[in-house]
């Protein structure tokens, strides 16, 4: 089968197609990791379209997305794969009620297991590569990382009762981080990696303009403004992209046309996540140039 794309280019108009916008390094990282069938470690701010990036990558190639979310005490047979206890169980008492007796090889066989993301993101029958996304890595337990290290090196896993499964096409493979602990090197060292940075303010219009259509030019050009504004502000949380998106829809569903304080505040928890925040943002709006007189 020939290349997924044939070259970053086509990655930018395959991605912008089904309505996601990347930069040239994303696309360029994203055709790399295709082309060198080598996993993609995608870092950034949260809300800057790390998860959103390898879901458009599934849809432009018209291929499955298989999704790990990780969290704190994700165990290996969450993620690569368990052995259907019950029909085991089954099996032997049916065994048991015709005079038989099932040797532990019998239960241990591909009747038995139970596929679960990685597993079954080297099992995948094709034609295309499936995408696997293993989102928010940085979440896990560091034993996990080590769980991970035969399949992103070799696309390959393990299961000591039948062997050793390698996919026939490795997998498209994405990890997101938000940086919320350190990962190991030895996981970095099997990935290409890629930072997300905040989009500058044209690509944010087009963004913004590409995914709530139904608001007007002047409150997306304000409303960008006022995020990029915002994000300079000292805040524990700055909004991203998925912050700004949902922002702009909430004024677009109150009809808002041009920006101004009393709207601001109307919508700010869409905004803002935290009370500090909060009250942070309401504090600079007067030196941001939305003071009270303003409002409504």
């Amino acid at each position: 089968m020939g290349a997924l794309f044939a070259d970053a280019a086509e990655v930018r108009r395959r991605l912008e197609d089904v309505g996601h916008l990347v930069d040239d390094g994303t696309a360029t990282a994203l055709y790399l990791a295709s082309v060198l069938q080598r996993p993609l470690l995608l870092e950034g701010e949260p809300g800057v379209g790390k998860t959103s990036a390898a879901k458009a990558l599934a849809e432009a190639l018209a291929t499955d997305l298989i999704r790990l979310q990780c969290y704190e005490g994700l165990s290996a047979g969450e993620a690569l794969y368990e052995w259907n206890y019950q029909r085991q169980l089954l099996a032997i008492r049916l065994h048991e009620a015709g005079g038989r007796t099932l040797a532990d090889a019998d239960l241990f066989t591909e009747e038995f297991l139970q596929d679960r993301p990685l597993l079954r993101a080297v099992r995948h029958p094709g034609p295309q590569p499936p995408v696997l996304l293993i989102d928010e890595i940085d979440r896990a337990d560091d034993e996990f990382e080590a769980l991970l290290f035969e399949f992103l090196g070799e696309a390959s896993i393990t299961v000591p009762e039948l062997g050793t499964f390698t996919a026939a096409r490795p997998p498209l493979v994405v990890l997101t981080s938000n940086r919320s602990r350190e990962l190991h090197d030895a996981l970095r060292r099997r990935c290409l990696y890629h930072w997300i940075d905040f989009p500058g303010p044209e690509r944010a219009v087009r963004i913004l303009r590409r995914t709530v259509p139904q608001a007007g030019e002047p409150l997306i050009g304000s409303a960008t403004e006022f995020i990029g504004r915002v994000r300079h502000l000292d805040l524990d949380k700055p909004p991203g992209m998925a912050e700004a998106i949902d922002w702009l829809a909430a004024l677009s569903a109150l009809d808002v046309s041009r920006l101004v304080r009393g709207d601001i505040l109307r919508t700010l928890s869409a905004l803002a996540k935290s009370p500090d925040d909060r009250a942070t943002v309401i504090g600079a709006l007067d030196g941001l140039g939305y003071a009270e007189a303003t409002g409504r």
